[in-house]
């Protein structure tokens, strides 16, 4: 038995109070902005405004994502050094509050610059912006496993996490694309909505740091010592629980985020009405905010395993409504759209609070490094958000899609009609089945929920 394990009971199960706890949670707000309003933007800002076509804007957008496979692990070997040698990570939490500045020069693109030019500048500030991202996400997500917190106690810990990430994804869902002009939309608003959000995120992010801090004197961390770096990540990617999670988790990212970036276009061209692209995503994200306390109630009765097992599956089935397009009707869109808001929260709460579960069973095992077991999930969801809208933007390419600067408006042809509708419908079933498939083979979730 380790040192970790002859703690008190008392300390493993202290209840967090509701101010630091409401602290954290406000990071995430700014988190949020760069979650959704890339993932729901950027690739029809690059095809539809700055004239890329879809193939080179899928690779601009997936290109800086392959490179956090290797950055997101060691921003979480150098997390896990600031935390042997200065007992928290605060440096690198404050370094990721420069991301509002990558933000908002990610829809600065210059006015002369349109196509290849303009997709290379997307790039270069998506890579910079994603390693910031990484150093203020990794030492973040870090935080319910290094305090001496119970099973059970680390879900209500991402709950309100989740609801206030929720709300970060709601307001910026909803004010980018306001903010941009709308149908009107143009480089000027583009770049309007950039510094607006970029403020927001600064103050909600700082506001987190602070949450943190008093988080940890509310439930000092664990003093348990370890190993970092590459014996650290090879122990991580050894571990069975963690790889099945993390590729389970890959194919979940994968397909919210393709289903982010096919909402202007189904909006547009199978609703026939871009500004439904607000309603598709408050009838996406705003579910959450009712339902990820009901979320929290199932998995404590049923544990997280089970719950997010009919998460996904209800994700599956809601994409296959959506694939049957404008003859199912609106009302009943909107309501698939619902029924994947429900599946999102869940997909976003249970996750999260399972990572820590896996940490703290390698913990006992005797391995350490929570800093690099979450760079290499946030490095998976990065991926997934960069694979999500590459594989939409395949899907355009082989349906012959158009692409078209601010104003234009070009005649598509069926079959790139048919790859929007497909696209957002079939292509997320398929991936978030896959997901549950391999979500099957994690085993850990009955041994952890019996030792909380």
């Amino acid at each position: 038995m380790t040192g970790l394990d002859r703690r008190p009971a008392a300390a493993t199960d202290a209840t967090l109070p509701r101010g630091p706890l409401a602290g954290f949670a406000a990071g995430s707000l700014g988190m949020g902005v760069w979650v959704t309003v890339p993932g729901l933007l950027l690739l029809y800002f690059l095809t539809d405004v700055l004239a890329v076509g879809p193939w080179l804007a899928g690779l601009a957008l997936l290109l800086p994502k392959i490179a956090d496979v290797l950055l997101h692990p060691w921003v979480g070997h150098r997390a896990d050094v600031e935390q042997t040698r200065r007992g928290d990570r605060r440096r690198l939490l404050l370094l990721g509050c420069a991301l509002p500045v990558a933000f908002a020069a990610l829809f600065a693109v210059p006015g002369g610059l349109t196509g290849a030019p303009a997709a290379a500048w997307v790039a270069v500030f998506f890579i910079a912006g994603n390693l910031l991202f990484a150093a203020y996400q990794v030492p973040y997500l870090s935080t319910p496993a290094d305090l001496r917190i119970g099973y059970h106690e680390r879900t209500r810990l991402m709950a309100f996490r989740m609801v206030v990430l929720t709300l970060g994804i709601l307001a910026s869902g909803l004010l980018a694309p306001l903010l941009t002009g709308g149908d009107a939309a143009t480089r000027d608003g583009y770049q309007r909505m950039g510094v607006v959000l970029a403020v927001g995120m600064l103050v909600a992010m700082l506001v987190g740091v602070a949450g943190i801090a008093r988080l940890r004197g509310s439930a000092p961390p664990s003093t348990a010592s370890g190993h970092g770096g590459w014996r650290a990540l090879r122990t991580a990617l050894r571990d069975p629980q963690f790889r099945w999670l993390v590729a389970a988790y890959l194919a979940m990212s994968t397909t919210t985020h393709l289903v982010l970036a096919g909402v202007p276009y189904y909006a547009e061209y199978e609703l026939r009405a871009p500004g439904l692209t607000t309603v598709l995503v408050a009838a996406f994200v705003a579910p959450a905010l009712l339902v990820t306390p009901a979320w929290l109630v199932v998995a404590r009765r049923v544990g997280k395993q089970r719950a997010l097992l009919g998460a996904q599956g209800a994700f599956a089935t809601g994409s296959v409504v959506l694939a049957v397009g404008r003859p199912a009707g609106l009302p009943v869109l909107v309501a698939a759209v619902a029924v994947l808001g429900v599946a999102f929260a869940g997909m976003q709460l249970l996750p999260f609070s399972m990572l820590p579960d896996v940490i703290r069973a390698a913990s006992n095992a005797g391995s350490t490094g929570a800093g690099t077991y979450t760079g290499v999930w946030t490095a998976t969801e990065a991926t997934g958000a960069a694979l999500g809208p590459y594989a939409y933007a395949l899907c355009l390419t082989v349906g012959g899609f158009v692409a078209s600067t601010a104003g234009e408006s070009p005649t598509q042809p069926d079959a790139a009609l048919a790859a929007v509708r497909y696209g957002f419908g079939l292509l997320p079933a398929v991936a978030m089945l896959a997901a549950l498939l391999l979500q099957r083979r994690y085993t850990l979730d009955a041994t952890a929920r019996a030792a909380s």
